[in-house]
């Protein structure tokens, strides 16, 4: 891991992916208590998340063929730039009837976040080297985890102190900072294997050419066993996240009769199992890649969940459900590691884009549905019945990883898609 860290280019990213990181946990905690607050509305706050999550499930599989087009490191400097930029109108949000303005904020910082998170994900492989891939994302999942531990408390501190405007600028500078820093990046220029069939393509209308690129990438990844398997996973563990999101802070109130202190140690303790768990994974290199480590991890991680959600009917102790979510954040971070570092593996360069977002809008639409299931459901099924389904879905999720993908993983030099390696015809952002 310490050599991965110490190659430059991957350092100017992971650094900037904390600052950045760090920053929009600041906003994420700070800026509902702000809404809340505000309007005193709970469908205000929701309402604010719904914006926030649409623009995944609306735009996140087209962003990504504009992404395998445009250079992907100018990509990420200029969404920084046009994140911060976006998160400025939320300073006149001052009054109740202003609250709209949040709204559009959140969408259009949603919007902007489909077009940098798979140009991220499609440049890493090309700055370290599938040697060093899991190392790499194992690195990543230690910054979102330290981000996610100091955020909240620093979001926290923000909004009660400096309110919204603090609120704003710290993640508006977080963005400034992290755009500078991947700015310094020496990324490899990429080669055009435009064939005669993508120039022809070329000529023809602007919207029928991104349909056409958009259908080569999902011919890429349907023509892959791997890809295909971890896009089935992926599905199943996106709904049981869904339902989680909504029911996590419920469960915490009616399962372990506690409050926003309680809510807060939980995410703080998944957070240190997840810093367990990247040091791990770090140290175990690509063995993660295995299906057989990727299907464990993914069926612990299920177990655990359930054992979370179940074990208050059995032995009602808050600390035991501390000890169990950090527990679970060492499996979840070798199945998210080992899945990420074989799509990235798999897929080619010139697909990726459309790749990390097919993934992305999957996860958004099918966390939306897990929303919606939660919310329709619980008041007749039960807080623990209806939180079953993500620790059940994790658990087949991670059999079905361990039994379907294939024993011996492809490189990005002998993909298993049959599709051709057509690179769209060059484009700068």
């Amino acid at each position: 891991m310490i050599a991965t860290l110490r190659q430059r280019n991957f350092a100017l990213l992971w650094f900037g992916g904390l600052i950045s990181i760090t920053g929009d946990w600041v906003l994420m905690v700070g800026l509902p208590i702000y809404v809340f607050l505000l309007t005193h509305s709970v469908l205000a706050t929701s309402l604010m998340y719904l914006a926030g999550r649409a623009p995944s499930v609306l735009l996140a599989s087209l962003a990504g063929v504009f992404v395998d087009r445009w250079d992907r490191k100018r990509t990420m400097v200029i969404t920084n730039v046009l994140l911060a930029l976006a998160l400025l109108p939320v300073l006149l949000a001052r009054t109740p009837d202003h609250v709209w303005i949040i709204y559009i904020a959140a969408f259009v910082e949603s919007c902007i976040e489909q077009f940098f998170t798979p140009a991220e994900s499609a440049l890493l492989p090309n700055l370290v080297g599938e040697e060093h891939l899991v190392s790499a994302n194992s690195l990543n999942a230690l910054s979102n985890n330290l981000a996610r531990l100091v955020g909240p408390a620093v979001g926290g501190v923000i909004a009660g102190v400096f309110g919204l405007s603090g609120i704003v600028l710290v993640d508006a500078a977080s963005f400034l900072l992290a755009a500078l820093l991947i700015a310094l990046i020496a990324a490899p220029h990429r080669v055009s294997t435009a064939t005669s069939a993508s120039l022809a393509r070329a000529e023809a209308g602007a919207l029928a050419r991104v349909g056409r690129e958009w259908l080569d990438g999902m011919r890429a990844i349907f023509s892959s066993r791997t890809l295909t398997v971890v896009l089935v996973a992926i599905s199943i563990t996106a709904l049981g996240e869904g339902v989680m999101g909504v029911l996590f802070p419920v469960f915490v109130n009616r399962v372990l009769h506690g409050g926003a202190l309680q809510i807060g140690q939980l995410m703080s303790a998944q957070a240190v199992g997840g810093l367990i768990g990247g040091l791990l994974v770090g140290f175990a290199g690509q063995r993660v890649m295995s299906r057989w480590v990727i299907g464990f991890c993914g069926m612990a991680f299920g177990l655990l969940d359930l054992a979370i959600f179940n074990s208050p009917a059995f032995y009602p102790v808050f600390w035991l459900s501390v000890g169990l979510f950090i527990a679970v954040g060492i499996p979840g971070i070798g199945m998210f590691t080992g899945v990420q570092s074989l799509a990235q593996a798999a897929a080619p360069d010139a697909y990726r884009g459309r790749v990390f977002g097919a993934v992305g809008m999957t996860m958004g639409l099918l966390g939306l549905l897990g929303s919606i299931i939660a919310g329709t459901i619980t008041d007749h099924l039960g807080v623990v019945t209806v939180l079953n389904i993500q620790g059940a879905g994790y658990v087949v999720a991670g059999l079905l990883l361990l039994l379907l993908l294939p024993k011996r993983q492809p490189s990005p030099a002998t993909s298993e898609t049959t599709a051709t390696a057509e690179a769209p015809v060059a484009a700068e952002v």
